[in-house]
């Protein structure tokens, strides 16, 4: 069995990239780190302000992972990105450096730690008339649906429009749902750590950061996105793009958008935060990532070769 790596999971606006960041360059001396990022969005290039990856010079300072890995024309999944990370965690090892995987995506971190579902592949034929009723009907009727067979499925779909009609087509299909599939075997183990910050403590740093993304461009950076991929499910549904894409098509003005893009993060990070509670599995710290910085720092030096 492999030595167990690091591997830190916490909601949206927690300061976990900050201070994965912070931490990694403070440590070189002692720990090479190389963070791999667990984030269903950053995968996208384009997709920049409104995910808040990191910029060109921090992963200059540091080297990041899974990131700008595919188009919002290509199709990505939680089995390529585990096979993906997994393979960037072999190299990492390989050059004698410890890969810290930090994300806000639980389903992605679990399925990473814990093995993959093993559903069956996907029919894009089947989910073709599924996008249909999502773009007629909204995500509530197929939420609402997944939820009848099995809470927790409905759960981890969450609001994710792509995950959503992945597990409705299952459903359909086998008459199962997602869940009842069982599990791969994962490549590596994880000493897995979840911070669990207050509603309160995050309520505050999300307003401010939905401010900055609009102050930095949110608005053009849709607009683009937009025009080279009109009819890509992933833009158009993702938080932050589907706020701000409905303002340029004329369906409200950009102060609404604004209040849309931080009330549907704030209920975002509250799904997060309901998720990484369940995480039997992983040590749970109260708070904001930047109060734990010398208990996360003693935690990562004991991953050093």
């Amino acid at each position: 069995m492999n030595a167990p790596l690091p591997l830190l999971g916490a909601p949206t606006a927690s300061g976990k990239s900050a201070t994965a960041l912070k931490l990694a360059l403070e440590l070189r001396d002692t720990v090479q780190l190389e963070i791999v990022t667990a984030d269903a969005m950053q995968v996208y290039q384009g997709l920049d302000i409104g995910t808040a990856k990191p910029t060109p010079a921090e992963q200059q300072l540091v080297p990041h992972h899974l990131i700008d890995l595919v188009t919002p024309a290509e199709q990505f999944s939680v089995a390529r990105w585990v096979e993906e990370a997994e393979r960037v965690i072999a190299e990492v090892l390989a050059r004698g450096a410890v890969p810290f995987v930090v994300g806000g995506t639980g389903f992605y971190l679990r399925s990473l730690a814990e093995g993959l579902p093993l559903v069956p592949p996907a029919e894009p034929t089947l989910q073709a008339p599924i996008w249909l009723e999502l773009e007629q009907d909204g995500l509530e009727p197929l939420q609402a649906e997944l939820a009848r067979v099995s809470e927790a499925d409905a759960e981890r779909a969450g609001a994710n429009p792509r995950r959503l009609v992945r597990a409705v087509e299952i459903l359909r299909r086998t008459g199962r749902p997602p869940s009842a599939f069982g599990r791969s075997e994962p490549a590596f183990t994880y000493d897995r750590v979840a911070l669990l910050p207050s509603v309160e403590q995050l309520d505050p740093r999300i307003s401010k950061r939905s401010r900055q993304m609009f102050e930095a461009g949110l608005v053009e950076e849709a607009r683009v996105l937009l025009e080279r991929w009109p009819e890509q499910q992933t833009v158009l549904q993702a938080i932050g793009y589907k706020e701000v894409i409905a303002h340029l098509r004329g369906e409200y003005d950009l102060g609404t958008a604004m209040e849309a893009v931080r009330s549907a993060t704030a209920r975002y990070a509250r799904r997060q935060l309901t998720w990484f509670r369940r995480e039997r599995d992983a040590r749970q710290l109260t708070g904001l990532a930047h109060e734990f910085e010398w208990e996360l720092a003693d935690w990562l030096i004991g991953f050093r070769s």
